[in-house]
């Protein structure tokens, strides 16, 4: 008889133990609602490395198929800081006249994997690279960035010294 308090192989365990008790590994295998094979593996596990040979250690490393290199990605992060204005498909087209082969649906999966998937994020990082490099900025950053500033104003984002100062003066 085996006895455990984890909960994770409690069930594992609790086959075991039925088996045992039956006689009979088929019974036991359908009572508990488990193939024989799997019976038999956890009866290999604990009889290699005992108890703990159960609990599941380590999940095998995700297979990443469909990254593209650590080139491309920096490449495609580069331009949308560079160009934040422009949506995933012009960022492939203008990336692949450069080499830079990438589809649009591709840019966009970077894009998440690295939160810049809309403009106001892509600004936000221009932003910060502005402010942490010192940078001069592009005529096309300046301009995607007095994009922003106006749609701010006209979505009724101002800029104030103190917080309600504007709400109590609208009255």
């Amino acid at each position: 008889m085996l006895h455990t308090n984890n909960p994770i192989i409690k069930h594992k365990t609790g086959l075991l133990n039925l088996a045992e008790e039956l006689g009979n590994v088929s019974k036991a295998c359908k009572v508990m609602g488990v193939s024989r094979d799997t019976f038999y593996r956890y009866q290999e596990l604990v009889e290699d490395g005992g108890l703990d040979a159960l609990i599941d250690k380590s999940r095998r490393s995700p297979n990443i198929k469909n990254r593209v290199d650590e080139e491309t990605e920096q490449a495609v992060i580069k331009y949308a800081i560079d160009f934040p204005a422009h949506g995933q498909h012009r960022t492939s087209n203008e990336l692949r006249k450069q080499g830079v082969f990438v589809s649009g649906s591709g840019v966009r999966s970077i894009w998440l994997r690295h939160n810049l998937e809309n403009f106001k994020k892509r600004l936000k990082a221009l932003e910060d690279k502005v402010a942490s490099e010192g940078i001069i900025l592009t005529d096309s950053q300046i301009a995607a960035l007095e994009k922003k500033k106006n749609d701010d104003e006209t979505c009724g984002e101002i800029e104030t010294e103190h917080p309600g100062y504007l709400g109590s003066q609208d009255t």
